[in-house]
Formats: structure tokens, sequence, C-alpha cells
């Protein structure tokens, strides 16, 4: 794909995600927290959706030969490690890298220090980077994926994973409907009854 065609490519991708990323309100500090308090599920639902599809999507290109899978090193230790890093980080935080420029955009001010910390935290990484290869964070089994592990094609096993993660899905939806989510745990309430939501501040006209 030439330069030309990937530049408006990638624009167009980006816009068709920020505006799906407002409209499902993953990006708002109440959601994700409270994802991570495990009192919404409406972050992990849109997380599920978006691999599911990824999966389906990425096995038709891989199986039509449009694509080349490029698998990441498996280095567990540094999975591990870095994932209670960056889960500790979105808790406290209530952004994850994904929703900070979102927040900033949506006019919270204090996504503006998530993204500087963020920003930080690579330049710090980028240095640390070639030490910790010669540790036991460095150390894992190489490029593998599980239909490597279970002998079978990608695309079958892309597929199979696809079809696992709507069935939980459809169960989380059936336990927690989004509807009875989206209100009292985002900002504004934005689902509450008319009578529930705070009152705004009184206008007294001038005298």
């Amino acid at each position: 794909m030439s330069l030309f065609v990937a530049v408006p490519v990638g624009l167009a991708m980006g816009i068709v995600f920020g505006f799906l990323l407002e409209k499902g309100r993953v990006f708002e500090p109440g959601i994700i927290v409270g994802q991570m308090q495990m009192r919404t599920f409406i972050m992990l639902k849109m997380f599920l959706t978006a691999v599911a599809t990824g999966a389906v999507v990425l096995a038709v290109l891989n199986g039509l030969g449009i694509v080349k899978l490029q698998p990441k090193a498996a280095l567990y230790a540094a999975d591990v490690v870095g994932g209670l890093i960056l889960g500790t980080g979105i808790a406290l935080a209530g952004a994850c890298p994904g929703t900070t420029l979102a927040q900033i955009g949506a006019g919270y001010r204090d996504a503006i220090f998530t993204l500087i910390g963020g920003l930080a935290g690579a330049v710090a990484f980028s240095y640390a980077e070639p030490w910790l290869k010669t540790t036991f964070l460095g150390q894992g089994q190489g490029k593998i994926t599980f239909s490597d592990l279970l002998g079978i094609p990608y695309w079958s096993g892309a597929l199979a994973l696809a079809a696992v993660l709507a069935a939980v899905l459809v169960g989380l939806e059936w336990w927690r409907p989004w509807r009875s989510e989206i209100g009292r745990e985002a900002d504004g309430d934005l689902g509450a009854p008319p009578s529930e939501r705070p009152a705004g501040p009184r206008i007294v006209p001038a005298e």
C-alpha cells in the first residue's frame, strides 16, 4: 500500500474509531474505573467486540493472502508484570492509552497529565528496554500463535475464538444490559431518569 493511500485510510479509520469510542462512552473515567472495580462491564463488552471483529477480519484477509501474520514474541513474565503496571495505571488515572486523547478532546483537563506521564513512561522504557531484555522479563518462546500450538489453520482458530467471544458477549449483555449501566456510572448520568438527574445551576433573572 502506497503512502498516499495509507495516510487517508489511516485517517478514516481513526475518525471511525474515535466516533465509536465516543458513542460507546468507553473513554469516560467513570466507565473505565467502573470496569476496573467490576461495577460496570461496558468497557469489557467493547473490547471483546473489537477482538471478535478483528479476529474475523484478520482470518478473512489472511485466508485470502492479503495480509501476513506478524505475531509478537511470547514473553510471559513481561506480559504479567507489564499488565499489572498498566492495569494499576488505568485504575488510578481513569484512562488508558487509547482513551487519553479522546478525554482531552472532550475537555477532561486531568487527561493532559495522563498523556504527559504516558509519554515520559514510553521514553523511560525505550532507555530501559536493552537492559530488561537481559533479565527474566526478556525470556520467552518466541513468536507463536494459538493456532501453531493447536496445529490448526489460523483462520479456523480465529473464527472459533470469535464464536466463543460472541457467546460470552451475549451472556454478559443478558446479565448486565448496557442500558442499565451507561447512566449512573458514566459522567453526566446519561441514562438516569430526568427526576433523578442532578439539578443544574439555577439562573435567577436580574430585577
